[in-house]
């Protein structure tokens, strides 16, 4: 090159667009490979090691991710150098359980050691081994509790219907299937039910439940609700449903019950109220009492012309605690003299 040259280039003006960096179109993926690798530290690589290669032993119970599903067995990743394998038959207890429908990807099983080897370099386990061990724990907390739980009836046995809770086999006898007097077990086979536990013996693998002592919850409950809005002082009518020495059980109506004592059947002495009063006759009783949810009622307090009400459900006013209503009209003028 000459001289001259040398000068005409020296002189030139420098293009500096032709040095910036052109947009370059990159993807999320390539981003992030572009990334630099975080590299996990040598504690953490030391850990990773001791839980791979821990020491395990049969009947331990471990805690796997569901990894895979055939239509024999459920593969699960046990942070562990091996994976770790369920055969069907070790994964429930009940009959109607469905390898496809009610395990998923994802999902966290536990599990009890079977074999440390299952002939293939995988640990063989047993979800249902494992399920038997921590399920009897949670019913005997689920007993203590009165823990109300929902199962659906498997199938009609001999004197009640067998279903399964947390996996474990379960009873309910005839007599605990609902308040109600129970003939046809076969027709309760596919109905789901809100149970308690009644017995919980791992010892002898015995579970048994009720439906009735759900139902007789509600019920009290119920007939606690019901008393709270009766009002002491009303007349109604009532059927006299059993009479006893001391006095006779009278319905009124929302399936509650009170007694009239037999100093309050009438205003002279008997020996038995049977003397005045029989089993299925109407009467009309006064409520006069309402304490730790029984009912004292009166048939010698009611006074002639009293209103009487109807359905106790549907009262209006509210009594005061003496023996007349004090919200009705006439009550409010009958000492005033009209003139």
């Amino acid at each position: 090159m000459s001289l001259e040259q040398a000068n005409v280039n020296e002189n030139q003006p420098v293009d500096t667009s032709a040095q910036q960096i052109a947009p370059v179109n990159t993807s999320p993926e390539e981003v992030k490979a572009a990334e630099p690798e975080i590299i996990p530290s040598m504690d953490e690589f030391k850990e990773q090691l001791e839980r791979s290669f821990r020491k395990l032993k049969e009947g331990d119970i471990l805690k796997g991710t569901v990894i895979g599903i055939s239509e024999t067995e459920v593969t699960l990743d046990l942070g562990y150098y091996t994976e770790g394998i369920i055969k069907l038959e070790e994964l429930s207890n009940d009959p109607r359980f469905s390898i496809k429908a009610d395990v998923s990807i994802g999902e966290e099983i536990h599990a009890t050691i079977l074999e440390e080897d299952d002939g293939h370099g995988h640990i063989l386990l047993s979800r249902k081994r494992a399920d038997d061990i921590l399920a009897w724990e949670q019913l005997k907390e689920a007993m203590k509790e009165r823990r109300i739980a929902k199962v659906k009836i498997a199938q009609a046995v001999n004197a009640g219907v067998v279903t399964y809770l947390y996996g474990v086999r379960a009873f309910i006898p005839a007599s605990q299937l609902s308040l109600s007097y129970v003939e046809d077990l076969e027709a309760w086979v596919g109905k789901e039910l809100d149970v308690i536990v009644i017995t919980a013996s791992e010892e002898d693998k015995k579970l048994v439940l009720s439906a009735k002592e759900v139902e007789k919850d509600a019920a009290q409950k119920d007939k606690k609700n019901k008393i709270s809005r009766l009002q002491k002082g009303i007349v109604t009518k009532g059927t006299v449903e059993k009479i006893a020495p001391y006095g006779a059980f009278v319905t009124i109506g929302e399936g509650l019950t009170g007694l009239v004592h037999i100093s309050q059947i009438c205003g002279k002495r008997i020996k038995s109220p049977s003397e005045v009063i029989k089993e299925g006759e109407e009467v009309t009783v006064k409520v006069i009492d309402i304490k730790d949810g029984k009912i004292s009622l009166s048939m010698k307090e009611v006074e002639e012309k009293e209103e009487v009400v109807e359905d106790v459900a549907q009262t209006p006013t509210t009594y005061s605690t003496g023996e007349e209503a004090t919200t009705g009209l006439a009550a409010l003028l009958k000492n005033f003299k009209l003139s």
